[in-house]
């Protein structure tokens, strides 16, 4: 990789993420800008889609583009959630070669290499990557192992002087300047696979300290996040649809490890193996309703199982922004089929995972010696999740006077990021 000197005091901050990924870089003790890295967009989908027509990879809204346009192919999402499990070094046949996902997560980190090269004209001399407080919830050898396999896989990028920070604290630094007295604040950062959380005094005084070790009064996080809300309502709203829950004429249930399969952004791609499409077609007989059956083999055979998972993330999306019903049409499996996933249903399916999130911010409060009452001056919600009515219901409801405030719910973490290298 090209090193150009005057990048020598500059700080590449990297915010790789579940569903979105984003850049920043900060020229010495500058403000930290945002990097264009699709089109004009300062975000974009962490999503590949391997073309098998022209045997070319696209990146971002224009992989989800081609999978949903029905370009032969196959999409890759959520490829974070493999860090620090066994998959990630399965191998997997990619433009008829044998490649493991690390070095897919690889292939992305390469194409943010070549947009950070284009947008500065060489390599900074330092990178920051994000990384939630966990990877693996209650297993630090495996959270360690997923760390080393994503600086393995930055480094396999071309990336140098690869350093880690905790998400919600880049949040904090992002936050702290633009604020202009000392506040305490509980940043509540939700991202697509993970919720993450940290109290930390802020303030333009600490701002220009080397070491803030001691501004950071307590960290936690929780494997939680939203693919996980995505997963919740696929499960309540689209699996009975193809027989999750279904009872057949033994008086059983259909065997339910297919529903959460194709519920589950990373691994849907997994179903569509020679042996999960026969354990698919040998459910037929657990079904009393052959119809439902029917349609769990079309999803599977067409490979539709992203376009469901979009669909309901959208619909989650829609509902949550307008407070009102959002209809998911499902008429390209069977004419007429649908659902719709209302506020009401939104608060409900979301009910027990949102319980864990709350519960993991009060953790936070506890070990940093502070009332879940007045404990702090300000909730600083960031990461696109944290956008969900139902989110920030629960969290007025758990501490009733604390303000929340709203960041960069997309860039912020990038951005200090950036910030947190200076």
């Amino acid at each position: 990789m090209s090193f150009v000197p005057e990048l020598s005091h500059t700080t590449l901050g990297i915010d790789f993420g579940t569903s979105n990924s984003a850049m920043a870089v900060r020229q010495g003790r500058g403000p930290a800008r945002m990097i264009a890295v699709e089109g004009d967009a300062r975000t974009l989908p962490t999503a590949l889609f391997f073309n098998a027509e022209d045997h070319h990879t696209h990146f971002g809204r224009d992989a989800v583009a081609k999978y949903l346009e029905g370009t032969e192919g196959r999409l890759m999402r959520s490829l974070k959630s493999l860090l620090g499990s066994a998959l990630l070094q399965d191998k997997t046949a990619v433009h008829n070669k044998l490649v493991s996902y690390q070095d897919i997560i690889s292939l992305f980190l390469r194409m943010l290499v070549q947009k950070a090269q284009g947008e500065l004209g060489g390599m900074p001399a330092r990178v920051v990557m994000g990384r939630p407080v966990h990877f693996v919830d209650g297993d630090p050898a495996r959270d360690q192992q997923a760390e080393d396999a994503l600086r393995r896989a930055a480094e396999d990028a071309g990336f140098a002087d690869v350093s880690f920070q905790y998400e919600p604290i880049a949040a904090a630094l992002d936050h702290e300047q633009r604020i202009d007295r000392e506040t305490l604040v509980l940043v509540v950062d939700i991202g697509g696979g993970t919720s993450d959380f940290t109290v930390v005094r802020l303030g333009p005084d600490r701002m220009q300290r080397a070491d803030r070790a001691s501004d950071v009064l307590a960290t936690t996080g929780v494997h939680v996040g939203g693919t996980d809300f995505d997963r919740r309502l696929s499960l309540d709203l689209l699996m009975p649809l193809l027989g999750f829950r279904h009872i057949g004429p033994a008086g059983r249930e259909v065997p339910s490890r297919v529903f959460f399969d194709l519920s589950t952004w990373h691994l849907i791609q997994w179903l569509y193996t020679p042996r999960a499409m026969r354990d698919a077609q040998d459910l037929r007989t657990s079904y009393a309703d052959a119809r439902l059956h029917a349609r769990l083999m079309r999803v599977l055979h067409e490979r539709l199982g992203h376009r469901l998972a979009d669909t309901v993330e959208q619909a989650k999306i829609a509902a949550s922004l307008a407070d009102a019903d959002a209809p998911m049409a499902l008429d390209w499996i069977e004419p007429l089929l649908g659902a719709t996933v209302t506020p009401q249903g939104l608060a409900q399916s979301l009910a027990q995972p949102l319980e864990q999130v709350v519960a993991c911010a009060g953790e936070c409060l506890q070990r940093a010696g502070l009332a879940a009452s007045g404990g702090v001056d300000a909730i600083y919600l960031t990461g696109g999740s944290s956008a969900l009515r139902p989110l920030r219901h629960a969290l007025r409801q758990a501490f009733p006077e604390t303000p929340q405030v709203e960041g960069d719910l997309f860039g912020g973490v990038a951005s200090g990021l950036a910030v947190s290298g200076g």
